[in-house]
């Protein structure tokens, strides 16, 4: 039965579970910018956008996701692929410079 262990947790691993050592972290979204703008996490990390009450609305996009456009609220993704994701605002992106960068590695 300890034979089967090790294969099965590489078997785990292999089919995307979440890799020890994953974490999370958060991202103020608030006053036309993004607090915490360029964060670095491991892969299988998931990441949260939490939005300040009272401001105006704003989203979260980078190349195949896209939040919902709030004024309150969150919004979470888990990065299962290393590499580097620029995100932004697409209402004030131009106009605040509202974007930012994950990096997973």
């Amino acid at each position: 039965m300890k034979r089967l262990l090790l294969p099965a947790c590489a078997l785990a691993l292999a089919l995307g579970a979440t890799p020890a050592g994953a974490g999370s972290k958060t991202v103020k979204v608030a006053n036309y910018k993004f607090v915490a703008r360029n964060i670095t996490v491991s892969k299988g990390s998931k990441v949260t956008w939490k939005w300040a009450a009272g401001d105006d609305p704003h989203n979260v996009t980078f190349h195949g996701f896209h939040s919902k456009t709030q004024a309150s609220g969150s919004y979470s993704h888990v990065f299962s692929k290393k590499g580097t994701y620029k995100y932004v605002c697409t209402i004030h992106a131009k106009s605040f410079a509202m974007h930012g960068t994950i990096t997973v590695k």
